[in-house]
């Protein structure tokens, strides 16, 4: 293992451990005077060996004896992990049994032997020296692209050539970012020596070979032809530059930037000359979206190769002779571009080891499913992971260890956002931050995680979020050989229990039935993937996360209400029918998350869970093909469910039970002391729990998102009794229900993004009433309205993406102004039966790219294909027209 990497995990378990610590001496504040001692001298002492490991992170080459300390640092962490975690579990009474086995003063003794160990070794280390004493300014990368064929880059090196030559007023900055791999440097050589005699000055920079920002600079003025005196620091240099390059025109690359400031640096010696242009490449998309302030610096985004230039790419160095896969390698060869998954590095890499073997489906097989072992250090495409393995690096220590979490998930599973981030958190990995909640600084991490080109959005939401995220197939390969190796995770995919170990800390079961009855005394997180029947036991004493989704249970399996320490549960997509009320011994409990099974009520124990965070409870009908109004099935709850004041997420509570009165309506008013809710979603609502409704939101000042039904189509939501202000940071709504009058507070929800509107039977119509809310992206509108036309008005509606028209029966016009929906992007409209004329003005929206028509009139359908009617010039900027009739697909325009 990469000495770097090993210390990389050790650090990350130091910090991670220094954090637990503050908080657990912060918690337990009766802690007796030995314990809190030891605890006290013990992170003093990991403080020391923190610092030590992120000085030895700055450096190059430490030697074998040094990685084998930091691997015992590592080991030590975990233990001392333990301890804690012992320790509190013994504050739990159910585990006085274990106590008889682990008195207090053993855990004691715990805590100062690994204090004296990691002591004693580390006064070996505190002069330890190495190689390379320079702060250096990136991380050189092993892999050359710049004698690589720019297969597939023909588009963006015309696309960069246009930019380079377009004549402008100024210097121009363009910064080309993808991950490791992509062909950054592949693709700007092909550009840039195409266009580089068209400047006067014209230079090549791979700024990560060098160490220092003076080194860099000294090197342009040297290229440049500067005349430099031998003390010339960065100050005088960039005054030299600056009068060298002014008036003249210069193109500059800076391949592989890997630090903020280098290229700070740098732009201060560039005069802003005219129809000059610098390219940046890196990794690190962070760095280039901080740096693009103006129009003058753009970005632009490496894509992966198309599946017909990835192939073309991996046949040409597959297939020597010819650039031809012969018939009996074309199945194989399919399976290893999926994992490439259009990565040049990974095609061009694994097309050469191929190149080698000879061409027969057997030998390449062998290929195929040994990539894991061949991309190691001593493999033979162990180039491929000294590449990939640079941005893990170069990762700070609190996001290593969230990185690494996605060797828990198979390949190319689909992991949900909001799902990573509340695993983290009960993981511990996510650090507080005053004034922002532990999601909030999640989703900061995983947005820098995604602009480091580590993980990828592979579903975008309406507002740009990611929905769901994943790793490339080969990043994937190298993470779990780091998880492996350094104990952070097991991947199970067949064999026999016996192979696990006592020291597993975490366990994914991807293959095969498993029953876990042997000790595993260590383990902090379980998961299965859709893999059948899984038995877990009791033995699991210290787990922390418990995620067994989608696994054929019929009940609530008994021995979870004996993990007292479990912080995340997830049974969703099983089909247990109720939870025990001792569910309430599990009082860390954080997130519970029972959607997609047939539990409809909550026991009152739940009550007790006071630190529980996110509460789902709820079922879709996913049988109908066509929405119906009881698709979202919720549970009942006890009314003095506000107790839970650490709720963030409430989906989806039944409003309704059969004594309302006296019950119900109570809980709905003692919604209003849940302050920290994001999230809530509330069903069945009768027509007078409206008022208190609108009186609990307008206390909850950091809802986001609102989902409000009625008890049924023909009971009104009445929720024009907003007597407080409405909540300010409300972005999504969603209602379900007739209204009688429209809810005016809505108009005044500026941060609102998205609106749906089913049901609502208004014979007012809502648009005057939505339009100039100003960051409004996404508009439904389902049986919504019952009059004849909707009219959209020049200048309205100024952020509007998508909108979304359906079972408006009366509807017979639609009118869009000129200067109406500018950034307009989707229109979906269905089950319109008397709306027979294309929008009026559709030509106009000159952003729209995509139609879809669900069960419209033929003579609607008709006037929208090719050759039916002269009208089609209308939509003929649409590159993307679809009409489903019935569920069957008509592709009118597909550009």
């Amino acid at each position: 293992m990469d000495p770097e990497i090993v210390g990389g995990i050790a650090g990350s378990a130091v910090s991670y451990l220094l954090v637990k610590l503050d908080a657990f001496a912060t918690r337990e504040w009766n802690l007796q005077e030995n314990i809190n001692r030891a605890l006290q001298d013990l992170g003093i002492e990991l403080r020391s060996i923190e610092a030590l490991l992120r000085d030895a992170a700055s450096k190059k080459d430490p030697d074998h004896q040094f990685t084998d300390w930091i691997q015992n640092v590592r080991d030590q962490a975990y233990a001392i992990e333990d301890v804690l975690d012992l320790f509190r579990l013994q504050q739990e009474t159910a585990w006085r049994r274990f106590l008889s086995r682990h008195p207090i003063d053993n855990l004691i003794k715990d805590i100062e032997g690994s204090l004296q160990r990691i002591h004693q070794t580390r006064e070996r280390y505190t002069t330890i020296t190495f190689n390379n004493t320079d702060l250096p300014v990136g991380v050189a990368p092993p892999f050359n692209g710049n004698n690589v064929d720019p297969v597939g880059f023909e588009e963006p090196t015309e696309k960069l050539t246009s930019w380079a030559l377009e004549e402008k007023q100024r210097a121009e900055v363009m910064f080309v970012v993808g991950m490791a791999g992509s062909g950054k440097t592949t693709l700007v050589r092909s550009f840039y020596e195409s266009v580089k005699q068209r400047f006067k000055f014209h230079v090549w920079i791979t700024v990560s070979k060098y160490k220092t920002k003076l080194d860099i600079l000294t090197l342009l003025a040297e290229e440049f032809g500067c005349p430099i005196t031998q003390r010339a620091d960065v100050v005088a240099l960039t005054g030299k530059l600056r009068e060298l390059l002014l008036n003249n025109r210069y193109v500059i690359v800076l391949d592989d930037l890997w630090v903020k400031e280098v290229w700070e640096s740098v732009r201060l010696a560039l005069p802003d000359g005219k129809n000059s242009r610098i390219i940046i490449t890196t990794r690190r998309g962070d760095i280039a979206n901080s740096c693009r302030f103006g129009d003058s610096i753009d970005i632009h985004k490496i894509q992966p190769l198309s599946p017909k230039w990835a192939a073309h790419l991996f046949h040409q160095k597959a297939f020597l002779a010819n650039g031809t896969c012969p018939p009996g390698l074309e199945e194989v060869s399919k399976s290893i571009l999926q994992k490439c998954d259009g990565l040049p590095l990974g095609i061009i890499e694994i097309g050469r080891l191929l190149s080698k073997k000879s061409p027969t489906e057997n030998e390449w097989k062998k290929i195929h499913d040994s990539l894991e072992s061949e991309l190691r250090s001593n493999g033979e495409l162990s180039v491929i992971v000294k590449v990939l393995s640079a941005s893990y690096k170069d990762l700070p220590y609190h996001l290593k260890y969230c990185f690494l979490y996605m060797s828990i998930f198979p390949e190319n599973y689909l992991v949900k956002r909001r799902r990573l981030v509340r695993l983290w958190i009960a993981e511990g990995f996510v650090i507080e931050k005053s004034g922002r909640t532990l999601e909030e600084v999640g989703e900061e991490y995983l947005e820098e995680l995604i602009n480091r080109n580590l993980i990828k959005a592979n579903e975008l939401d309406f507002d740009g979020l990611p929905t769901i995220v994943g790793v490339h197939s080969l990043m994937l390969m190298m993470i779990l050989s780091i998880a492996h190796e350094e104990n952070f995770c097991t991947v199970w995919t067949g064999g026999g229990p016996e192979n696990l170990t006592g020291n597993t800390r975490r366990l994914s079961i991807q293959k095969q039935d498993l029953e876990v009855s042997h000790h595993l005394p260590c383990v902090r997180s379980f998961f299965s993937f859709d893999v059948g029947k899984v038995k877990i036991s009791s033995n699991f004493k210290l787990l922390k996360v418990l995620d067994i989704q989608g696994t054929p249970l019929e009940e609530f399996p008994s021995v979870i209400t004996d993990l007292l320490l479990l912080r995340y549960l997830s049974l969703r997509n099983t089909n247990i029918k109720s939870i025990p009320r001792s569910l309430s011994d599990l009082h860390f409990l954080e997130t519970l998350d029972l959607k997609q099974t047939l539990v409809t009520k909550v026991p009152k124990a739940v009550l007790q869970l006071e630190k529980l965070r996110h509460l789902l409870v709820y079922r879709y009908n996913y049988m109908e093909s066509v929405p119906t109004f009881d698709k979202v099935q919720g549970f009942k709850a006890a009314k003095e469910i506000s107790a839970l004041k650490n709720l963030q997420t409430l989906s989806f509570v039944k409003a309704s039970v059969q004594s309302r009165l006296s019950r119900q309506l109570r809980m709905i008013q003692g919604l209003e002391n849940l302050k920290q809710l994001r999230k809530l979603g509330v069903v069945e609502l009768a027509k007078e729990d409206g008022a208190s409704l609108c009186h609990s939101i307008g206390k909850m000042p950091n809802l986001h998102s609102l989902s409000a039904a009625s008890l049924s189509m023909d009971v009104p939501l009445e929720l024009d009794a907003m007597t407080n202000n409405p909540p300010a940071l409300l972005q999504r709504l969603y209602l379900k229900g007739p209204l009688q009058k429209f809810p005016s507070w809505i108009s005044s929800l500026t941060d609102l993004m998205r609106i749906h509107l089913k049901w609502s039977s208004l014979a007012e119509n809502p648009i005057p009433a939505l339009q100039n809310l100003p960051h409004l992206v996404e508009l439904q509108l389902l049986d919504a309205y019952t009059g004849t036309q909707l009219e959209f008005e020049s200048g309205k509606f100024p952020q509007l993406k998508i909108l979304d028209l359906q079972q408006l029966e009366q509807l017979s016009s639609i009118v869009m102004e000129e200067g109406s929906l500018p950034c307009l992007q989707k229109l979906i409209i269905g089950q319109c039966s008397k709306l027979v004329d294309v929008p009026r003005g559709i030509y106009k929206l000159v952003h729209l790219q995509m139609l879809v028509l669900h069960d419209m009139p033929d003579p609607f359908v008709t006037r929208l294909r090719r050759n039916g009617d002269p009208l089609h010039g209308l939509v003929q900027h649409i590159p993307c027209i679809h009409s489903y009739k019935q569920g069957l697909l008509e592709v009118l325009e597909d550009s």
